[in-house]
């Protein structure tokens, strides 16, 4: 993981011309206990699987007979231009698969120009973000309801104050639930006690040893504001499992639009009616998602869930799809069935764990040359154009639940 000098993009492209070529060179190089926290999901990975496997089903139809070129990938969200149908998902702690990611994944963002998401209960301050990529930033927040949400709306300010772009609610992390290859791997429970794995692991791995001389031991820096200065890990760990949790209510959601001027999204819907409750309420835009399969591996691809979706809320949202994307084919099938842009996390926490502090980038660069390829090759030379591309996609129909 990393190399001594910064390789060029040719030099990286032969090596890793896919994101499923970092994941298996994370697979067999990178701490272990980084990797299951990167790749793992909840219960047995069906949920993981699911996603995967309901993406790869869909076929897209492509047209021939007029000249097709490569063309632009740009897009515009909430009145900004982006390079990319891209965004990076928020992540709690990404610093565990590489002690300082949250820096190298907002770096690359602001580079590329695609919107990063900072996690509420990530590795570093919105403050320090917002100087690192200042014309793509956007924030999580996840529910902190003690105090009547003092702590969230203290939050909201500073996000506001150092200029975020969006900020993005998450809806679908009601209660914590298991990871079994992280908690085998050393990482469940309400204590940091690493085992024996994972510090041999450390003292095996040069590059995330040196990137924790560096960056120091990952701690959810946005809350390290509202806890005492002498506060452990521990410590750390039981603020966030005692002040943050459960679900949103909408009356909660209405709270924040109505203090939140800048764009609002709302992320973790999977039925037509919350998103028809999410637009009601002035939501900005809405990411389809079952959380990559990391809460509960009963529930439904994100990508069979969109197509109702889209079709409920008729244009009046932005809506994003989360959950699976690896490839540019992955972005075009959701652009095709109506998304107007998506969100992946799995891929950039695999680029950590491969590369170090150039994988970000280097994953960005690939999803944006193959989505860009794919268009061409299916006949549209613009992102609009997905919308146009015909899908076989036969999903079970969730419309019964309306």
């Amino acid at each position: 993981m990393g190399t001594a000098k910064t390789a060029s993009y040719d030099e990286l492209r032969m090596r890793f011309p896919t994101v499923d070529t970092m994941r298996d060179y994370a697979r067999t190089h990178a701490p272990h206990f980084a990797f299951e926290y990167a790749d793992g999901g909840a219960g047995c990975d069906a949920g993981t699987t699911r996603n995967r496997t309901a993406l790869d089903a869909i076929e897209l139809l492509p047209r021939y007979g007029a000249l097709a070129e490569a063309g632009s990938t740009e897009i515009s969200l909430f009145d900004q231009r982006y390079a990319a149908p891209i965004a990076i998902s928020p992540m709690g702690t990404p610093g565990i698969v590489l002690p300082g990611a949250d820096r190298f994944l907002a770096q690359a963002a602001q580079a590329a120009r695609v919107p990063y998401t900072l996690g509420m209960i990530g590795g570093a301050t919105v403050e320090e973000m917002a100087a690192l990529a200042p014309d793509v930033l956007w924030f999580q927040m996840l529910r902190c309801s003690l105090s009547d949400h003092k702590i969230a709306f203290d939050l909201m300010r500073r996000a506001d104050a150092c200029g975020v772009r969006a900020l993005v609610l998450t809806m679908d992390v009601p209660v914590y639930t298991t990871r079994p290859r992280a908690t085998l791997a050393g990482l469940g429970g309400s204590r940091f006690s690493p085992n024996a794995r994972m510090m041999w692991d450390i003292a095996t791995s040069p590059a995330w040893f040196a990137a924790l001389l560096a960056n120091g031991i990952p701690r959810f820096a946005n809350l390290k504001k509202y806890m005492p200065p002498s506060a452990s890990i521990n410590d750390v760990i039981a603020f966030t499992q005692r002040e943050i949790g459960g679900a949103f209510s909408w009356e909660e959601v209405a709270r924040y639009r109505d203090f939140w001027k800048r764009p609002l999204v709302i992320k973790g819907i999977l039925h037509p009616q919350d998103a028809e409750k999410a637009v009601a309420l002035g939501a900005d835009g809405i990411i389809v998602s079952n959380h990559g399969g990391r809460q509960v591996d009963a529930l439904p691809a994100s990508i069979d869930c969109l197509p109702d979706i889209v079709k409920a809320v008729a244009g009046r949202t932005t809506v994003f799809l989360d959950s699976g994307i690896r490839s540019g084919s992955d972005i075009v099938r959701a652009l095709a069935l109506g998304a107007n842009a998506t969100f992946a996390g799995k891929a950039f926490l695999w680029s950590l764990s491969a590369l170090g502090a150039e994988g970000p980038a280097h994953a960005i660069r690939i999803l944006q040359e193959e989505t860009r390829a794919t268009l061409a090759q299916l006949g549209a030379t613009s992102v609009a154009d997905a919308q146009h591309v015909m899908t076989r996609h036969i999903p079970r129909s969730w419309a019964a639940l309306r």
